[in-house]
């Protein structure tokens, strides 16, 4: 069995009522209350006021926690291999996708249209930096934060350079909401490192393991009012990264993928 460890250099979460890692990390230890009244969504710099009024919940979402966790890990954003992973992308949008194409197909608005892709948020992100580096978007349902988390690892260590890994969903609308539970908006951005630097937070060791996958219990109240997000499987992952110390613990984040919480790196 293989053991391989991947650096965490730059950490960003957002949801309403922990909007900022700062505040989410003190709610998760214990340290810190939610945000009374919960936030607005968040508005990221990296657009143009025009396109940021018109970019979805899941954009500006993703592109919020991108360009914090960017910053935090020194990186720069134009060359930097990104991986964006979502079980539904933006499910108000694909709702009013199926309303409108089964009533007055001739009313689809065109940029409500482009923003129907599972990709958007990975193309307005590029865009936005002016980044030419190989960007994956993909989903794998309840299991798309473990997907995400092993193809920006494998992509880390492969390739030998820094990735960022962003994982978001939002809350299912309309129709959908009847086959498809979420609430709420959510969001955590990542950039992993194949070897430990002056910005390093935490190490993980990743396995690939056989059986059935154990679920991580939650630690924090502030964690569970998040648990009925698409996403909340990135939340033992944030919890672990908010309580990193010296005591090892380990993570099923799906069937097949096992991660430990090495020693914190010494400042």
């Amino acid at each position: 069995m293989t053991t391989l460890r991947v650096f965490v250099d730059g950490i960003a979460f957002w949801a309403p009522m922990l909007p900022g890692w700062p505040i989410a990390r003190a709610a998760f230890r214990g340290e810190g209350g939610l945000a009374d009244p919960p936030a607005k969504r968040p508005a990221p710099e990296i657009l143009a006021p025009a396109e940021r009024r018109r970019a979805p919940d899941s954009v500006a979402l993703a592109l919020e926690v991108a360009a914090a966790a960017v910053r935090e890990s020194g990186c720069e954003a134009v060359s930097l291999a990104s991986v964006f992973t979502s079980a539904h992308g933006d499910l108000a949008v694909s709702d009013y996708m199926c309303t409108t194409l089964a009533s007055k197909p001739a009313l689809i608005s065109p940029t409500r249209f482009h923003n129907s892709v599972h990709n958007a948020a990975a193309g307005y992100w590029t865009i936005g930096t002016g980044c030419m580096a190989a960007s994956t978007a993909l989903t794998a349902f309840e299991h798309s934060f473990a997907a995400g988390f092993l193809e920006a690892a494998t992509q880390c260590l492969a390739d030998g350079g820094p990735v960022l890994l962003v994982a978001f969903d939002v809350q299912s609308v309309g129709a959908l909401a009847t086959v498809t539970k979420s609430d709420g908006l959510l969001a955590a951005a990542f950039v992993l490192a194949p070897e430990r630097g002056q910005r390093t937070q935490a190490a993980f060791d990743l396995t690939l393991v056989a059986g059935a996958a154990a679920a991580v219990p939650l630690r924090s109240d502030a964690a569970r009012t998040l648990r009925h997000n698409a996403m909340a499987d990135v939340l033992p992952f944030v919890e672990a990264l908010a309580f990193a110390s010296s005591d090892p613990l380990e993570l099923q984040l799906s069937r097949s993928l096992a991660l430990r919480l090495a020693p914190r790196p010494a400042a």
